[in-house]
């Protein structure tokens, strides 16, 4: 009988750090409770096949031919092709939308790197696994502070820092809503958008990070003791950085000010910000989950777990 291996990694939301962390300082991030799952089955010969929403997939792994819409998984199989003798079918289910800001490409390199160590009887530790999920980002985006990795690996809430590279776990699990503006910008082009900006005042550019990493310390902190409403309180503060940063516009500041405002409903915001790059995606608010009219409410729940082998 062929060998069946189940791996599945959580997606994630930024909930602090966005912009500061590619410059070296502190990020907080989340695991989500939807994941996506992947399943890998072995063939007696060289071939592999991809089944996912995204695309249909077949080659040998002597000739693997590029396809842009599984470009994570095929890097990641290419980093492991010393490793393989056989090839494999691979299937592939998300439990949320590529097009929401969830670490859908982070969760998928995480799950078949997870996938292809457990089918070549390789070891993987938790750095090691991240090492080669960043190497991954890395080779197809060229940059990527890999915070969204980490969260998929770790599981829970995390504070991450690339430079030197280090994951603390932190205690308890914040209630979040998440709000989808209604249109992205491609994160690349946010930063190219922030590295304009910079040009002109560099210095004070210097000072906002600092500034984005002071407020994220002060983070870590307030979750590790659960002050979720100082949490709350530190959240804004980072909103105004994004600000500064000039990736917030009028239709996330919507959002923001609408979940702030205390007669709104009567569910109970400490704290919102934009989870991401910025320029659209999304916003994410600590406390209840809440309705706007002419935004998509997108339900989130943290999770404890990160990347799983299943029976």
């Amino acid at each position: 009988m062929s060998a069946v291996i189940k791996v599945s990694a959580p997606g994630s939301v930024m909930l602090m750090g966005e912009h500061a962390v590619v410059k070296g300082h502190w990020a907080i991030a989340c695991a989500l409770d939807k994941s996506i799952e992947v399943q890998l089955t072995q063939r007696s010969d060289r071939t592999v096949t991809i089944d996912s929403q995204l695309a249909q997939y077949c080659a040998s792994l002597d000739k693997l031919t590029e396809l842009a819409d599984l470009s994570f998984v095929l890097k990641a199989i290419e980093l492991h092709l010393p490793e393989l003798s056989q090839g494999f079918d691979l299937a592939i289910k998300a439990q949320f939308s590529h097009t929401l800001g969830l670490g859908s490409s982070a969760a998928v390199t995480v799950a078949v790197i997870q996938a292809l160590c457990q089918y070549t009887k390789t070891a993987l530790s938790k750095p090691l696994h991240l090492k080669k999920a960043l190497a991954v980002v890395h080779a197809i985006q060229g940059r990527g502070s890999g915070t969204d990795l980490a969260a998929s690996i770790y599981g829970g809430v995390i504070a991450y820092r690339v430079n030197p590279s280090e994951v603390i776990p932190l205690s308890g699990l914040p209630k979040l809503g998440l709000y989808y503006v209604g249109y992205k910008t491609k994160t690349a082009d946010v930063l190219r958008h922030v590295a304009e900006l910079e040009k002109h005042c560099s210095t004070l550019y210097v000072s906002i990070y600092q500034m984005m990493n002071d407020i994220t310390v002060a983070a870590i902190s307030a979750v590790k003791k659960q002050d979720w409403v100082h949490l709350g309180v530190l959240m804004n503060m980072y909103q105004g950085q994004m600000d500064s940063l000039g990736v917030n516009d009028a239709a996330l500041s919507d959002i923001v000010y609408k979940l702030r405002d205390p007669d709104i409903s009567k569910g109970r915001v400490l704290g919102a910000k934009i989870s991401g790059s910025g320029l659209g995606d999304c916003v994410i608010s600590l406390g209840d989950q809440l309705t706007l009219e002419n935004y998509q409410s997108i339900n989130i729940n943290t999770s404890a777990n990160g990347v799983l082998i299943h029976d």
